[in-house]
């Protein structure tokens, strides 16, 4: 494994072991519950949205490391950031993560880059996209749980 693997690795294991913005929020205003019948994974995204903006974000749920991993890592990314910001960023997140997007944007990922080699593992894409189909079911105000068995519904622009 080459040391830029590793390292990903490790921060991977990092946010499962210690979760950033792991709780429910007080004062939430919206929330999105989520469910990966493949792996298990659950998971309740709870924002707190003023006006077309994340002011605070956070979940609370129990899965794989690389679903609590991209959970913790997306909270500390959306943060601040308006629906179209987050759409777009969700975007390229799905590109990666499904092999699709050019080698050359990946570093417009920040650290979510660390994702990249969830595309070798088919299986592991509704983990790691879990979290953001959750955030948009919250963002829209959905009240159904929405599933990661829709994963190959979701069209990335």
């Amino acid at each position: 494994m080459s040391e830029i693997n590793e390292l990903y690795q490790e921060v991977i294991l990092d946010h499962n072991r210690e979760p950033r913005n792991f709780q429910k929020l007080a004062g939430a205003n919206r929330q999105g519950v989520g469910y990966n019948p493949l792996c298990g994974d659950k998971m309740t995204v709870y924002l707190k949205l003023e006006g077309d903006r994340v002011q605070e974000i956070s979940f609370l749920g129990s899965g794989c490391a690389i679903s609590k991993a991209s959970a913790s890592m997306m909270t500390m990314n959306v943060k601040g950031k308006t629906r179209e910001e987050i759409e777009q960023l969700f975007s390229r997140f799905h590109k990666m993560v499904t092999g699709n997007l050019d080698p050359s944007a990946i570093s417009e990922l920040g650290k979510l880059k660390v994702f990249f080699g969830v595309s070798e593992f088919p299986a592991r894409v509704k983990c790691a996209t879990l979290a953001w189909h959750t955030l948009e079911a919250a963002l829209e105000g959905k009240g159904e749980m929405v599933s990661t068995e829709k994963e190959e519904e979701h069209v990335a622009s």
